[in-house]
């Protein structure tokens, strides 16, 4: 028979085991997540990840290169995100350099975290012809 002192000794461990395995299980969940996005004459190659509610405004982080894979069209590129229902930001390249690195992090600055969303790369075609753009990937917490 197990005295009182030693009960409470293995519900503590227990519990302390409980916690570790718990958040280690929720850091894996955060994770960083590969993103590759591609249109004619504009890629993107990285990562994401969605941030703790207690880190960066729980925002949706994305790094990577943005490419110019075109290099000598004349035309630049830039990546379109946005999160929740905002507008979306532009992020732009560097005309005839072949990879330019970011590390963004988009928030609603009203909310805990941001629980949605949403990145493509385009090519800026110029003023007379439209701008050609990858897919929209939408992304939910």
């Amino acid at each position: 028979m197990t005295s009182g002192g030693d009960m409470r000794k293995w519900v503590s461990v227990a519990i302390a085991a409980g916690l570790f395995f718990g958040g280690a299980s929720g850091a894996v969940a955060a994770g960083w997540h590969r993103l590759d996005l591609t249109t004619k004459g504009a890629a993107f190659a990285g990562e994401y990840a969605w941030e703790p509610k207690n880190k960066n405004h729980g925002g949706f982080h994305f790094r990577g290169y943005l490419q110019d894979s075109v290099a000598g069209d004349g035309h630049n590129v830039y990546i379109l995100a946005r999160v929740e229902a905002y507008p979306f930001s532009r992020y732009n390249g560097v005309q005839r350099r072949k990879d330019v690195h970011l590390d963004e992090i988009l928030y609603d600055g009203a909310a805990l975290y941001s629980s949605t969303a949403d990145i493509r790369v385009c090519r800026d075609r110029g003023s007379l012809r439209p701008d050609n753009c990858s897919p929209t990937r939408f992304f939910r917490r």
